[in-house]
């Protein structure tokens, strides 16, 4: 028989921390590193599937270039949600994954594009990216506080995520390093902006 969403236990009702961390850390701050790289794991499984999306949703004549460019960062992308995951459970806590804590927990809007030119998704994946990247940085600036291993582990990722962000900003920048997208803010107001660019 099917579960239904009454028969299952909510994921706050079940403990999140265990009575040990890494040796090396206090509890307090080996918890209070995995709490933050509890929201940097919901960014990163949101980033994934947003890529997929878009892989999916592409169209238009540079289709098959932003098509086959977005799948080898899905696999990195996923690779790094399994390292921050795996460093949560090291620390002593339990790493959320499923789509309910994800949703539940994240501090942005669901990625607003369907169908849309290549223009308009790397319009708002320059958006998505930017917002990403700032909250990595943020988060690799309270590890160094707190755990020298983490903030080494959110380096690399950043690292990774800034070279495939200039992969999107490459389509959308012309001769003089102008950005289509402006300074735009929103998803949407990227995406317009990019496409009245061509």
């Amino acid at each position: 028989m099917a579960r239904t969403k009454s028969d299952s236990t909510s994921v706050t009702d079940r403990p999140r921390v265990g009575s040990y961390t890494t040796p090396g850390l206090t509890h307090e701050d080996g918890h209070q590193m995995a709490e933050i790289l509890q929201a940097r794991l919901n960014a990163l499984n949101d980033l994934a599937l947003t890529l997929k999306h878009v892989h999916w949703n592409v169209v238009g004549p540079h289709f098959i270039g932003v098509h086959e460019m977005i799948d080898p960062h899905v696999v990195e992308v996923r690779d790094m949600v399994d390292e921050t995951a795996e460093r949560i459970a090291t620390l002593g806590a339990a790493p959320l994954g499923t789509p309910g804590s994800i949703v539940a927990n994240r501090t942005w809007e669901d990625y607003s594009l369907t169908r849309g030119s290549t223009d308009e998704h790397l319009g708002a994946l320059d958006v998505v990216y930017v917002g990403l990247l700032e909250d990595h940085r943020k988060s690799q600036e309270a590890a160094a506080e707190l755990d020298p291993v983490s903030e080494d582990m959110l380096i690399g990722q950043i690292k990774q995520l800034e070279l495939f962000h200039w992969f999107v900003r490459a389509h959308l920048e012309n001769y003089s390093g102008a950005l289509s997208t402006g300074s735009a803010t929103s998803e949407k107001s990227a995406a317009k902006r990019a496409a009245s660019s061509h």
